[in-house]
């Protein structure tokens, strides 16, 4: 059994569910320019409404920092969210209050409703009591699907989910689920993959990794700090240079603990980082002043390679190199596709997230191979942080 109420555990026929969901989606002039969302969020909308529920969706949208501005009303979103689920989507021109009363009082077994911008009240990111008992005197029940917005403590995240019997939904219950197979129980040898600019922005994240896995592979402008942290000359690349000391004591905690912090052995150089430049792969302690470190080298992505088909989990977050312009994206693009390759033959269970390293992914056309790939953006990196998610700790069975 797990650890929080899933939709098998809710009838929920007749039953008005209150459903958070995440609706903050890319738009441009009014329309909506990426599905990707609210594809994710159709399984569990219909399972609910085939099931005969009065499905409430709410979410929040942009920063309108409790006034109502238009250009972030959920309207055109659930336009559009009726076209992805291929059946009508009413929508109530507020949250809370009459509109939102008249608006789910009216409907009947089956019906989805869109709320308008929970962050048109102030209370929401307040995580305001009145505010939460408001949206749930809506409902009967309280449906979370919104992962990607349950590290923050708000209304319609964590409030509400103390006043209605809460359910995890089939996207929350995924997300969860491939989390818990990659760090909370996974199969071992475990290998992360960390990249990105700096180590700055993800010391809770190295912190926690070398406490739960196996093998540490770091790339991107982080590599680069801790090379530096060791005493090799890293030329004019991306380097924090004032962490160095917070880069060897992480290679000491990690030595002293058992795991293995794996850094490239060569890489990719050039003289500036601009599409066309000339570019040359050099051992990593012979990179010239006057150069900087773009990508790890191919001796580097074969030693990723051969690790990554003796470990059974993988959890991946950045890319390896500067993905955003060729020739520097080859290493991510290699190392993702021999991930997915090992994921479709069933020996690598494989989870990753985080906003460039989907994007990388995507690049590399390995995403669908992936055994789960995180959408959540923050929430995923917390989550690899070893935080607690007030959002996902509200579902949790008493």
């Amino acid at each position: 059994m797990s650890a929080f109420r899933t939709l098998d555990d809710l009838d929920a026929t007749g039953k008005r569910i209150l459903l958070r969901a995440d609706l903050n989606v890319p738009m441009a002039n009014g329309k909506v320019t990426d599905r990707t969302r609210l594809e994710r969020l159709a399984p569990t909308i219909l399972e609910l409404a085939d099931k005969g529920a009065k499905v409430l969706v709410t979410s929040h949208f942009g920063r309108p920092r409790g006034e109502r501005v238009l250009e972030m009303s959920l309207a055109p979103v659930a336009k559009e969210l009726g076209a992805v689920l291929g059946r009508p989507v009413a929508f109530a021109p507020d949250c809370i209050g009459d509109a939102a009363m008249d608006a789910s009082g009216a409907m009947v077994n089956g019906d989805i409703l869109v709320l308008e911008n929970a962050r048109f009240h102030l209370g929401e990111e307040a995580n305001d009591k009145g505010f939460a008992a408001s949206l749930a005197a809506l409902a009967d029940a309280y449906v979370n699907d919104a992962f990607s917005a349950a590290h923050r403590a708000h209304a319609s995240t964590e409030g509400v989910a103390h006043l209605l019997p809460a359910y995890a939904g089939r996207l929350m219950q995924a997300e969860l689920e491939a989390l818990d197979r990659a760090l909370g129980n996974p199969q071992r040898p475990v290998m992360a993959i960390v990249g990105g600019a700096k180590i700055a922005s993800k010391l809770d994240l190295l912190g926690n990794m070398i406490t739960r896995v196996d093998q540490l592979a770091i790339g991107g402008g982080m590599a680069n700090t801790f090379l530096n942290a060791m005493g090799i000359d890293v030329g004019a690349s991306l380097c924090e240079h004032d962490m160095a000391e917070t880069a060897r004591s992480i290679l000491a905690r990690a030595d002293e603990i058992g795991c293995e912090v794996v850094l490239p052995s060569d890489v990719v150089i050039a003289g500036a980082f601009k599409a066309g430049a000339p570019s040359r792969v050099a051992p990593v302690d012979a990179v010239p002043d006057d150069q900087m470190i773009l990508d790890i080298g191919p001796a580097s992505v074969a030693g990723l390679a051969a690790r990554l088909a003796e470990v059974r989990t993988l959890v991946w977050n950045g890319p390896l190199g500067a993905f955003e312009i060729e020739p520097f994206d080859l290493a991510t693009v290699e190392v993702a596709r021999a991930a997915a390759r090992l994921t479709t033959s069933g020996s690598l269970l494989s989870v990753a997230g985080g906003g460039d390293t989907v994007a990388a992914l995507n690049h590399a056309g390995a995403t669908d191979d992936f055994s789960y790939v995180s959408a959540a953006g923050g929430a995923f990196l917390e989550w690899l942080e070893g935080k607690v998610l007030p959002g996902v700790a509200a579902l949790t069975r008493p």
